[in-house]
């Protein structure tokens, strides 16, 4: 199961509304071994494009660069669909090179308005084979 704050929620739905019709690419870090998201780091999407994401190769260095020194992994890596409903494609499978992280897809195929409907879904990706969890969203930092 993926447990998030309500501010991370927001914020990775407002990145994916915001890029929108490109889609959106970011990473949520922690503390190594914690499986806690907390740190929230938008990317850009380096393809530019309304049906694939691409993190750009200096910028993803220089982030796991950062995470290393500062203790951190990637717990949550996400990205939007702008066209289809929020499950991984045959090239998110591919790409899918953390096996502990959670896969997060956000929908905005239904609009991209502050009340408009989305769908947020988080998947486990190991070897290709892909698992859906539940989401918890906590209205309240976790302890």
């Amino acid at each position: 199961m993926l447990t998030i704050t309500r501010e991370l929620h927001d914020a990775i739905v407002a990145h994916a509304r915001a890029d929108h019709p490109d889609e959106a690419c970011g990473v949520v870090a922690g503390p190594v071994g914690s499986g806690r998201p907390e740190r929230f780091i938008p990317m850009l999407n380096a393809a530019r494009s309304p049906t694939f994401y691409e993190f750009d190769s200096a910028d993803l260095f220089k982030l796991y660069r950062e995470m290393d020194d500062r203790d951190e992994e990637p717990v949550v890596i996400y990205h939007s669909h702008t066209a289809t409903e929020a499950y991984p494609s045959r090239t998110d499978v591919s790409y899918a090179s953390e096996p502990n992280a959670h896969y997060v897809l956000v929908s905005t195929a239904e609009g991209t308005g502050e009340g408009d409907p989305f769908q947020f879904r988080s998947f486990r990706i190991v070897d290709g084979v892909i698992t859906e969890e539940d989401v918890e969203v906590l209205d309240t930092p976790a302890a």
